[in-house]
Formats: structure tokens, C-alpha cells, sequence
């Protein structure tokens, strides 16, 4: 017999589609509109924030095309969560005037073709990997606005059949497709789940991204890869937008959705892991140099001729997060993510950076989009003793000032730090600068440093202190400073 690859469940998903019938909506008075709305709105956001399990999560989406009008996404422990979901939505007024054209159920999965070390003995598990297959099986909703659904098998053909492949060939091939894959790390997310028993397909595969054209662009090129060009067979693909459960009014007056009513996220602020609510990695859109105002902040740099956070000609953006755990033990939780994040084309560094003069650790991780330091934040949120997390303190944060220093003016690097600190200390609207060191490399440093508003830290990069740090910067820097504001 062919040696099928080990696999691990999680959470049942159910694709839940549905067509809107339109002629009933139109005719029907205003007072049933209303209450349609209503009972729909109460539904999608309980689901939403997942009062109804102890953990899942959940979304709503329009979707683009003749096949559905909405899709509702719910992943939960049990399948019979999910029933319930399904039927809880049925006693809705608003499931009165909508038909479910097809569903998908499946349960997320993750299994021996990406690594034989999650199946090994527990206890000898590198802590990364658990945290980063944890999340394949126990995944957030996407906060991204796109989403793109099709379900796919594997061929089982007179003369190509998956099934009859050695495990090593299939992993190869398995291996390579995930290579391939790779580049669009950063602007697509996938969850995987598996459905063989469960439905008419072997997977359900959900893509979500802030562009659509990158799921034509993904599916396009993957394709080629003979994982897809031979053995893969796909069914139906169904593309939509997510709009939040506020918006339900607005979408079925023929409105856009999402209205933009809702906050900085499409969806509102509720967390898709946990019942609470509360995100596990802060609130806001990622820190980094892609919004309004810290492209402001670089063109007022750029004029005093200070390097803004474009290393390579492109952003860099960076998560920046403060604990109080013992530096070994979080060095070590650090490696093993940082061996799960150097996979992906976009990431740049992360590393452990101790103070130069307190008891303070700060785990920096620096990525090349946006999309890919939010989703790596939300692994680092889970490190041991996390206090904080740059930018959520008071006033206007910069985590700017990297600098890689020549090795035979390491200290005297530090000791100009200390001049310049007690200068800082006098200057009007500082709260507080600590010089972080690498703790793998004492050359690699960074200053992290706390303003009460961005005019106060303006006035500092502006002063001759400052220009003239900058002077003597220049002999004894190994490269260029970076300047990457976390405000």
C-alpha cells in the first residue's frame, strides 16, 4: 500500500453561500425589510464575535457573480457548531428571502507533506513550528477585503494518479509547489482545509487579499507547476469583497459595501480567534512607513536629507513588541518563528534587541509589506510575557535609528548614545530613548525612542545635535541608518 502523509484537524469550516431573491425583497413592505435587516445584523455580528462556541471564527461577504450573492464563512470546533450556525441563520427573517444555491463543508488540516517534526513526540516540538501550525489549523479570518473560494481533488487517472506516487515524489512535488508559492507571501493568505468524507471535493482552499488580481495571478502561474498541471483537478471558484454585518442594510439597497462606516478595518474591530473581541497584537493598521501621515513624515526627513525607511528602494515595515520574559527563553521562541518566517520572500530580519542600560527586550521583525508584519505580529503577540507593543504607548512613538556599526567603533558608539541621551533627556516633549543591542550581533543596534507629538520629535531631527550626530555617524557606521517610524 502507498504510504499516505500523517495529518492533523482543527477547525470544521462551512462555506455557507446564498442567493438573494430579489424580486421578493423589492415587494416586500418596509416594516418586514426591516426587520430582516435587523435579525440579519444580530446574527452576523453574534457569529462574527463568536458568542455562539468558544472559539472559531466568522465572516460575510458579497459575492461578484451569478453563482451567489453571499457568502457566510464560519469555522468552529464541531461540526456540530456549525449545524447549529447553519440553522440559527434559518430562523432569521432575513434567510426568508434567500435560497442556498450550494455550501462547502470541511475541516482545516495540516499534514506530513509540509513537516514530519509536528507528528514527532510533543515534548521535542521546536516551539515555532507548534505556534505556526497551530495557526494553519486554528486560523483568524483574514482582516483582507478580498476573499476567493474553490474546492479542488487530486487526479486519480488510468495513467496519472496521485494516489499511486510514492510519498517522497508526492512530497517533492508538494515541496516545490510551496517554493513557488512563496512570492506571494505578503499579499495572499490561504487557509487550507481538508474535505474527503465531508464533501464532493478532497479541499476547500479560501485565498484572501487586499488586491483580487492576485488571485488570478497565484492560480495562473501554479498552474504550471506540475503539482497543479497534472494532478490537480478544480471546481467552481467564487470571488467576493467583505463588508461587516453593519453594512447588511447597505448592501441589499444595491449600495458599496463596505460603506467605509465602520472603522479603518472593512469588518469593524472584532477579533475572528477569540470571543472577546480583543485582538491579540493591538489594535490599528500595521506600524510601519505605508500610511498618510508617515509619508508626510518622509518627505520632512527627506528634506533635512535623513534616510526614511526605504532600504533597496522599497518600504520596509516593521512590528516592534516589549517583554519582560528571560532573555533565553525568548530568544529561543524567537529563533523558531524566525526559522518559519525566513519561507517567505518578505521578510527582512527579526531579532531580539536588549537595552543598554535597563532591564528591557524588544523582539524587532522587520518585513517588506504590511500584510505580512500584521499577520507576523499576530505570531509574536504570543511570546512569553509580551508587555507592549510599540506604538501603543502615549504620544508619538519613532522606532526609528538602526544602525549597523563598524566593529572597532562599537563603543564608541555606545558612548556617544549616552551624550546624546542626556541631551534628549532635556529636550521639550521626550519621554524616553533606549539604545537596543542585538543580542546575537553587538554591532546591530537600534534606538528606540518616545515623543510626546510628532512636532516635538521633528524639532530633535532638526537640531545640530542631531546634525551633528549624524556627521559623526558617517565614520563609524558599517552602512546607511534606517529610519522606520512606528506613529
Amino acid at each position: 500500500m502507498v504510504e499516505p502523509p500523517q495529518t492533523d484537524e482543527g477547525w470544521y469550516v462551512l462555506h455557507d453561500f446564498r442567493t438573494v431573491d430579489w424580486d421578493a425583497w423589492r415587494e416586500a413592505p418596509e416594516r418586514e425589510r426591516e426587520r430582516a435587516i435587523e435579525e440579519g445584523v444580530e446574527y452576523l455580528e453574534a457569529h462574527e464575535s463568536v458568542a455562539d462556541a468558544p472559539e472559531g471564527g466568522s465572516g460575510v461577504f458579497s459575492v461578484i457573480g451569478d453563482k451567489a450573492d453571499l457568502l457566510i464563512m464560519h469555522m468552529r470546533p464541531t461540526l456540530d457548531d456549525l449545524s447549529r450556525a447553519e440553522r440559527q441563520f434559518e430562523q432569521t427573517a432575513l434567510a426568508g428571502y434567500t435560497e442556498q444555491p450550494t455550501s462547502y463543508v470541511s475541516v482545516t488540516e495540516v499534514s506530513g507533506y509540509t513537516t514530519d517534526a509536528y507528528f514527532e513526540d510533543e515534548a521535542e516540538m521546536d516551539e515555532g513550528l507548534r505556534r505556526y501550525m497551530d495557526s494553519k489549523i486554528k486560523p483568524d479570518v483574514p482582516d483582507d477585503e478580498f476573499v476567493c473560494f474553490y474546492p479542488m481533488s487530486k487526479r486519480r487517472g488510468e495513467e496519472k494518479n496521485w494516489y499511486d506516487l510514492p510519498f517522497d515524489e508526492r512530497a517533492e512535488m508538494m515541496s516545490s509547489h510551496g517554493e513557488k508559492a512563496r512570492k506571494w507571501g505578503g499579499k495572499i493568505k490561504q487557509i487550507i482545509s481538508a474535505s474527503s468524507g465531508l464533501d464532493d471535493w478532497e479541499w476547500g482552499v479560501t485565498l484572501f487579499g487586499e488586491d483580487p488580481v492576485e488571485f488570478k495571478n497565484i492560480v495562473y502561474e501554479l498552474r504550471f507547476d506540475e503539482a497543479s498541471s497534472v494532478y490537480g483537478e478544480f471546481g467552481p471558484f467564487y470571488v467576493g469583497r467583505r463588508f461587516p454585518p453593519s453594512d447588511l442594510d447597505a448592501y441589499l439597497a444595491g449600495e458599496t459595501v463596505p460603506t467605509g462606516d465602520a472603522g479603518e478595518h472593512p469588518h469593524g474591530e472584532a477579533e475572528h480567534g477569540e470571543g472577546d473581541g480583543e485582538s491579540p497584537h493591538g489594535e490599528g493598521q500595521p506600524h510601519g512607513t505605508g500610511d498618510e501621515t508617515t509619508e508626510d513624515i518622509r518627505g520632512e526627513l527627506s528634506d533635512l536629507d535623513i534616510y526614511a525607511g526605504k532600504p533597496h528602494g522599497e518600504d520596509v515595515y516593521a512590528t516592534v513588541l516589549y517583554s519582560e520574559a528571560d532573555e533565553e527563553e525568548l530568544f529561543d521562541e524567537v529563533d523558531g518563528l524566525r526559522s518559519n518566517f525566513d519561507h517567505y520572500d518578505t521578510h527582512v530580519k527579526t531579532a531580539v534587541y536588549r537595552a543598554h542600560e535597563r532591564d528591557r527586550l524588544a523582539v524587532v521583525s522587520l518585513w517588506e509589506t504590511a500584510s505580512a508584519a500584521e499577520t507576523a505580529a499576530g505570531f509574536l503577540a504570543d511570546l512569553p510575557e509580551v508587555v507592549s507593543r510599540a506604538g501603543e504607548e502615549s504620544g508619538f512613538g519613532t522606532m526609528g535609528m538602526f544602525y549597523t556599526v563598524k566593529p572597532e567603533h562599537q563603543e564608541d558608539f555606545v558612548e556617544k548614545f549616552d551624550t546624546v541621551g542626556g541631551l534628549l533627556a532635556d529636550m521639550e516633549g521626550h519621554q524616553q530613548t533606549d539604545l537596543m543591542v542585538n543580542v546575537e550581533d553587538e554591532n546591530d543596534m537600534f534606538i528606540s525612542s518616545q515623543w510626546r507629538s510628532r512636532d516635538d520629535a521633528m524639532s530633535f531631527f532638526r537640531s545640530d545635535a542631531f546634525s551633528d550626530t549624524v556627521d559623526w555617524g558617517r565614520d563609524v557606521l558599517a552602512d546607511r541608518p534606517r529610519h522606520v517610524f512606528l506613529a
